[in-house]
Parts: structure tokens; sequence; C-alpha cells
């Protein structure tokens, strides 16, 4: 599927879609070049959710933590990950279970570390707006 995002605020609204049709448990691969709006899409999500605070790229922290309504949502970012095996480091299989929900910004980069996912999103910048692919 190919969607065209127009702007900042469709990007967060197919995050907010998103919030419809993921269940607990599921993993979703983010792609696209910084700035690709990988993070607009998860704040999207996160407030259909329910969930009012802040919302950042974890790009140092590698993974930030929401608890809404007593469900786990995780937002990776692998981009600055030197090598896959410091997941095993910050336990990265914990992460992964029935009841959380994980995005996964540069999944390329934890590649033999990540479940396969249950979606994958590419976002390409395209003018002002985005071309969303989902596979």
């Amino acid at each position: 599927m190919q969607k065209l995002l127009q702007n900042t605020e469709e990007t967060e609204q197919f995050g907010a879609e998103l919030f419809q049709i993921l269940s607990p448990g599921s993993v979703v691969f983010l792609k696209g070049q910084l700035g690709a709006g990988k993070t607009t899409l998860v704040r999207g999500y996160l407030r259909a959710a329910g969930y009012c605070g802040t919302v950042k790229s974890p790009t140092y922290n590698l993974v930030e933590e929401y608890l809404v309504n007593s469900r786990k949502i995780y937002h990776f970012d692998l981009y600055r990950l030197n090598d896959p095996e410091e997941l095993d480091y910050i336990g990265i299989k914990d992460y992964f279970n029935q009841n959380s929900i994980c995005f996964i910004e540069w999944p390329d980069q934890g590649e033999g570390y990540l479940p396969n996912p249950n979606l994958e999103i590419t976002l390409t910048l395209q003018g002002s707006g985005r071309l969303l692919e989902m596979a």
C-alpha cells in the first residue's frame, strides 16, 4: 500500500489510524531517512492512545517508554547503534511481549536481534510531503 501524506498533520493522522489496527504484541519497523517523519508518526499513535506528554526521538537513549492506559509502548531509534550485539545489553528481548507495542526506527541496525515485524513502514520525503509505503 502507498499513500501520499501532504504534511505533518497527515503523518500524525496516519499514526492515529494505526492505533485502531495494531494489537498488543505488535512490532512495527519504521524506515526512512532522517527527517522523514518516523517520530511524527509515532507521536500520532501515542496521541490517539491518550498520551498527552512530549514525544521525542529516542536517538540518544535508544528507547523511550510510554505507559498509556495500562499498555506499554516502546519507541526505539537504533540509528546510533554501533553493533547489534549492544541490544543484548539493554535486554531487548524483554521489550517484545504480548502486552506491548514496539516501534523501531532504523531496524536494519539491529539485524539478527529483532523479531520479524508485524508491519513495516517506509517514509520517503517527496516535496513538502512524504510517501508512505506499508508492507
